[in-house]
């Protein structure tokens, strides 16, 4: 989805004298293909009878500060302004 990214981060060019290119002296440049924003989109949307749901990203000290979301919109899915989180309200 963003190999566009992926091409720009291995193939930017360094001047010769460039100190960023000091990382590179004796070994190939590494990139690490897992995106943050596509780990997230494969985490099920978490469904709730509730109106409004509070996420702390769910790590304890790990976590981020407690946030409040209101799943009263037209679409009824909050996202977490966070971590991506996605909440759905669910109808009895």
């Amino acid at each position: 989805m963003y190999s566009w990214i992926i091409r720009f981060i291995v193939n930017s060019v360094y001047e010769k004298d460039d100190y960023r290119k000091v990382r590179f002296v004796g070994r190939q440049k590494e990139v690490n293909e897992s995106f943050a924003i596509d780990l997230v989109a494969e985490e099920p949307v978490t469904e709730t009878s509730d109106r409004v749901v509070s996420c702390d990203g769910g790590g304890g000290a790990l976590g981020h500060p407690k946030v409040y979301i209101n799943l009263d919109k037209e679409t009824k899915v909050g996202t977490c302004g966070y971590c991506g989180l996605r909440f759905k309200q669910i109808h009895h």
